[in-house]
């Protein structure tokens, strides 16, 4: 395994524990009321911060002695990267138009964060599919 296909690995596990523990912690706060009323900016900043955080240090111990990239790293890189900014631009289009149409500020918050959760997921498995598989050209 390549250390940008173990990153790919680390990126795509971290990004999904952070958002279910993000959701787990607004849920129990929600409590079976209106999720509009959790307060949810501290533990959304938490979640974003503690997954960068241990992306970066996952990355430092899970990295091998080789830090050489090749023309297949970059253009798995570059494929994955050109499909998941699809949901980047739905979630900036999303809020966008929900902030338009005067939704509550949770909402537009959280529809933001769970397209740029979905954008490195689609980008971590389409980086292991394409390591797995190989190019489709």
């Amino acid at each position: 395994m390549t250390l940008e296909e173990r990153r790919a690995w680390i990126r795509l596990v971290v990004a999904v524990l952070a958002y279910a523990a993000y959701a787990v912690v607004i849920a129990t706060r929600a409590a079976g009321g209106p999720l509009t009323a959790v307060p949810y900016g501290g533990v959304l900043l938490v979640s974003v911060g503690g997954a960068i955080a241990a992306s970066v240090l996952a990355e430092v111990f899970a990295g091998g002695r080789s830090r050489e990239i090749d023309v297949r790293d970059r253009e798995i890189g570059r494929f994955a990267d050109h499909t998941a900014q699809s949901f980047v631009v739905i979630g900036a289009v999303s809020g966008m138009l929900m902030a338009i149409a005067g939704w509550d500020h949770f909402w537009i918050a959280n529809v933001i964060y769970l397209c740029f959760v979905l954008s490195a997921v689609l980008g971590g498995v389409t980086k292991v599919i394409l390591y797995r598989t190989g190019m489709p050209w």
